[in-house]
C-alpha cells in the first residue's frame, strides 16, 4: 500500500535548526555547533558529517578536538572547578534550578531534536527530557541531607556516555554533579545527541554552572578525559569494549570511578502460567527497540512451557508499532503513537540484520520476522536504519547473539529443563545490570533470583534503571565502581570521612541483588 504521509508541519529538521540559532545563537552557526570549554563557545575542531537516521538526510556533525585542545579544556575545567566547589549551596540551588526553568521553557525543542538525531518517537523523547527535568528537581529539592558534611572532589567529574539517552542520563548527571559542587565535562557521543546536548549545555552555561562540552573520538580524547590528574571522577556508560580500557586506565590511577556497561539482560520463564500478563508486558519492551542498558533481549523458557509462551508471545510482538517518528496523514494529526523508530544508524541496522542472518545460517530458528509497513513511512524515503523485530529460537555459541547485548530489536529464546540450566543461561554476559523471573510461586522466583547475577531482579515485572530513591549499579562485567542512584549518586561524585568505603562493584566489596 503506496503512503501517504507527509511530514509534520514544523517538524523538519531545518525547523528545528532555525530554532537551534534563535534560542541558542552563541552555540550555534549557520553550519555547524560550536564546542564549550574555558567558559566560552569555541569555534574549533573539524565538523563531521552525519546523518539522521529517521531518513538518512544531513544534520550536524560534531566538530572533533584533537587531544591537544581536550586537554586544555580539562585544565580550563579545573580552574572553573576551583571557584564552584567553594560557592555556597544556596547559590548552587538557585543556578541548577535556573537552568531547569530554562530546559523546560524549550522541552519541546530539545525532543523534536532526539528524534531526528537518535530517531526517538516523540513520546519517548519527551519522556527522555521530562526525566531528566523532574530527576533533577527532585535532587535540588533535597541534596541538603544528602550533602551532609560532605565536601567536592578535587577535581572535575568527566563523562562519556553513549547516545541513547542524552538527556536523562547524561544532562541528568551532570546537572546533579555540578549541585553537589563539582565542575563537569561531558564527551558528546560521536552517534547522536550533539544539538540536543549543545543546546541543553547553553541553557545550563547561561546560569552560570560550570559544564564543558566537546567533541571527539574516544581514542583521541581519553588521555584528557580519563587520565589526565586534573579529573576528580570518570563517569562511562557505554559497551564492554570501551569500558574494558576505561576500568583498566582508572585501575592503574586510583580514580575515582562509575563505569556502566552493556549486559544480556534475561527474562525467566519457570513454572509459570499468567500468560496474559506476559503477553500485556512484551510490548512495552520494545520500547526505543530495545536501544538501552535496560532492555530484555533474552527469554530463556521452561522447555515443557515453549507451547504456551509462544502463543502468549507472537501476538504480542506482532503489535509492536514502528514507522517514521514524524509522519502524519494530515497536518493537524498528532504525532504517531509508536514504540520504535529507527536504530541509531543505517550500519547498525546492517549489522544486526546480517547477524541474524549468520545466527540462522548456523543452526537458530527464526520464529519471527517482521516487515516494514510502506503505509507508516513517507513515499520513497530511506529506511536503511529500520529494522522491525525479529525473533530466533537457539543461537548458537558462535553467534554474538548468543552472548551479548544486541541493542536493537533482535530477541533471543533458549529452552531449559532445570533450575540450573535456566540460571547458568540467565547468567551468560558473566553480569547485567536487570533481570526478570516469572514463577507463579514467588518463594521460587526469590530463591532462584539470589543465584541471578544481575544487580535488580523483576518478579513478574521488569525492572528499570531508576534515578531517585532507588540506587542502580551492576554485576560483573556489566560494572565497575560506584552505584549510583538517590543518595548514592551524591556520593559517588563528593568526599566523605576519611577511609570512607563507597558502595560499589569494586574487587572487594560488593552488594547483593535487588529483588522486586
Amino acid at each position: 500500500m503506496a503512503s501517504t504521509l507527509t511530514l509534520k508541519p514544523g517538524t523538519a529538521w531545518s525547523d528545528a535548526w532555525q530554532r537551534c540559532l534563535a534560542v541558542a545563537p552563541e552555540a550555534f552557526r549557520e553550519d555547524r555547533v560550536l564546542n564549550l570549554w574555558a567558559g566560552s563557545w569555541q569555534a574549533d575542531g573539524r565538523p563531521l558529517p552525519a546523518a539522521s537516521p529517521v531518513d538518512g538526510s544531513p544534520i550536524a556533525g560534531p566538530p572533533r578536538l584533537d587531544s591537544t585542545t581536550a586537554q586544555q579544556a580539562v585544565r580550563a575545567s579545573l580552574d572553573q572547578h576551583r571557584g564552584w566547589r567553594h560557592a555556597p549551596l544556596p547559590e548552587r540551588r538557585a543556578r541548577i534550578a535556573a537552568a531547569l526553568d530554562a530546559l523546560t521553557e524549550h522541552r519541546e525543542l530539545l525532543a523534536l531534536l532526539l528524534v531526528w538525531e537518535i530517531g526517538k518517537p516523540w513520546r519517548l523523547a519527551q519522556a527522555d527530557v521530562d526525566r531528566a527535568i523532574d530527576g533533577v528537581r527532585w535532587y535540588v529539592d533535597g541534596i541538603e541531607p544528602m550533602l551532609g558534611d560532605r565536601v567536592p572532589l578535587d577535581g572535575p567529574v568527566s563523562n562519556i556516555a553513549s547516545w541513547n539517552y542524552p538527556m536523562s542520563v547524561l544532562v541528568h548527571a551532570m546537572l546533579v554533579q555540578a549541585l553537589a559542587g563539582d565542575a563537569v565535562i561531558a564527551k558528546a557521543p560521536t552517534d547522536g545527541g550533539l544539538a540536543c546536548l549543545t543546546l541543553a549545555c547553553a541553557l545550563i552555561h547561561r546560569e552560570g554552572v560550570p559544564v564543558t562540552l566537546v567533541s571527539g573520538s574516544g581514542s583521541e580524547l581519553s588521555e584528557a578525559l580519563v587520565r589526565s590528574p586534573e579529573i576528580g571522577c570518570v563517569s562511562f556508560v557505554g559497551g564492554r569494549d570501551t569500558g574494558g580500557r576505561v576500568a583498566t586506565a582508572v585501575a592503574d590511577l586510583g580514580k575515582r570511578h562509575i563505569l556502566e556497561q552493556e549486559g544480556l539482560n534475561c527474562w525467566g520463564i519457570w513454572e509459570y502460567s499468567d500468560w496474559d500478563a506476559l503477553s500485556a508486558v512484551i510490548p512495552k519492551l520494545f520500547d526505543y527497540g530495545k536501544q538501552r542498558c535496560t532492555a530484555y533481549p533474552r527469554f530463556v523458557v521452561q522447555r515443557s512451557l515453549f507451547d504456551s509462551f509462544l502463543a502468549a508471545y507472537l501476538p504480542a510482538v506482532k503489535s509492536v508499532r514502528l514507522g517514521h517518528p514524524l509522519a502524519v496523514a494530515f497536518p493537524d494529526d498528532p504525532l504517531p503513537e509508536l514504540d520504535f523508530g529507527p536504530l541509531i544508524n543505517a550500519a547498525k541496522a546492517k549489522e544486526l540484520a546480517d547477524q541474524v542472518a549468520e545466527a540462522i545460517d548456523r543452526g537458530a530458528v527464526p520464529l519471527h520476522r517482521g516487515s516494514l509497513d510502506d503505509s507508516r513511512f513517507l513515499s520513497g524515503q530511506d529506511t536503511s536504519a529500520y529494522l522491525p523485530p525479529v525473533t530466533l529460537l537457539g543461537p548458537p555459541p558462535s553467534s554474538p547473539l548468543h552472548h551479548a547485548e544486541p541493542f536493537g530489536p533482535v530477541d533471543t529464546i533458549v529452552l531449559v529443563d532445570t533450575e540450573a540450566e535456566l540460571l547458568a543461561a540467565m547468567n551468560a554476559s558473566n553480569g547485567a545490570l536487570v533481570a526478570t523471573l516469572s514463577c507463579d510461586n514467588e518463594e521460587t522466583a526469590r530463591r532462584l533470583a539470589s543465584e541471578v547475577r544481575a544487580f535488580k531482579v523483576g518478579l513478574g515485572k521488569p525492572r528499570s534503571r531508576g534515578d531517585r530513591e532507588e540506587l542502580f549499579g551492576g554485576f560483573g562485567a556489566s560494572w565497575r565502581g560506584a552505584f549510583v542512584g538517590g543518595e548514592l549518586l551524591v556520593r559517588a561524585v563528593t568526599q566523605g570521612p576519611a577511609g570512607e568505603r563507597l558502595p560499589g562493584n569494586f574487587p572487594d566489596y560488593h552488594l547483593m541483588p535487588t529483588a522486586a
